[in-house]
């Protein structure tokens, strides 16, 4: 399978510049961010994709959205593959907000908050991972999938820190 990490998103440029919390909640993507979007989608043209798995935080829907415009591919939301629940930009938009923001995805598969309460532990973030790993590797079309998460999401399932819409493959099946 193919993962993408959403691209820039305006939580990304305040606090790469000072590394403290600009208490943006559920940020959007950057016009950067939108043009990392696209070149992923370009990038991923002829790759045999045939759907996209994202996380429902609006910077992962946002580059899901491009990249499946550029391959006309599905997309499915799996609050799972969500980003490691510690900064504001981690708080999420309400399900319902959502379906109206997103008309043409469905977001029932979600509870109204579904990004946790209190922060997560590393631990949690790697049961998740082992968890979505798990599934994926049960899958017979994994190589056609392109999953866009985040990089604390990225990390936990591959470890590897992912730059900003920066594309790796992960193989489920492969020992790990």
């Amino acid at each position: 399978m193919i993962l993408v990490r959403h691209g820039q998103s305006e939580f990304n440029v305040i606090f790469g510049a000072t590394r403290k919390d600009p208490g943006i909640i559920d940020p959007k993507l950057t016009d950067e961010g939108r043009r990392q979007a696209e070149s992923a989608g370009h990038d991923l043209t002829g790759k045999g994709l045939k759907r996209i798995i994202v996380s429902p935080y609006t910077r992962t829907l946002q580059t899901a959205d491009i990249i499946a415009g550029i391959l006309n591919l599905p997309i499915t939301i799996d609050s799972l593959i969500r980003e490691h629940a510690f900064f504001s930009c981690d708080i999420g938009t309400p399900r319902s907000v959502l379906s109206q923001d997103w008309p043409h995805l469905d977001f029932a598969a979600l509870s109204e908050s579904w990004w946790p309460s209190d922060p997560e532990t590393e631990d949690d973030v790697r049961a998740r991972c082992r968890s979505f790993h798990k599934r994926m590797a049960g899958t017979h079309d994994w190589p056609e999938v392109l999953v866009v998460s985040h990089w604390g999401f990225i990390r936990g399932l591959t470890g590897h820190e992912a730059k900003n819409g920066e594309v790796l493959s992960f193989d489920p099946t492969a020992a790990s």
